[in-house]
């Protein structure tokens, strides 16, 4: 755990590095406190085809990250904000950035791993 899962106007891939972004959050991850487990950060993107936004330029890149329950609100919005730092610097030019930490319910999340 976690997985960080990047959503994205599907035109970003012809002009940003999106295996450069997926690595630089998956360090980040790793850099903090909360992820000591290399192993278990996962990070893939997700491009959305059909995006209708009120911003322009009329693209976005928006990171929502499942944890396991029980971290602080304070630990969530310090990630969010050194999340957000990331798409930042991989994204300068798109209209809308986001981050969204979200808790994964340690009650009924089921993994299988090799």
């Amino acid at each position: 755990m976690p997985h960080l899962v990047l959503e994205h106007s599907a035109e970003l891939a012809d002009s940003h590095d999106l295996h450069a972004a997926a690595r630089a959050l998956f360090d980040a991850a790793h850099e903090g406190d909360l992820f000591t487990n290399k192993a278990a950060i996962k990070v893939r993107t997700t491009p959305c085809h059909n995006v209708l936004m009120g911003t322009n330029p009329q693209t976005f890149a928006h990171l929502t990250i499942y944890l396991l329950s029980g971290r602080t609100d304070a630990a969530r919005a310090d990630l969010a904000t050194r999340m957000l730092a990331v798409l930042d610097q991989h994204f300068p030019d798109v209209g809308a950035l986001s981050v969204d930490p979200r808790d994964i319910n340690t009650q009924t999340y089921a993994k299988r791993v090799i």
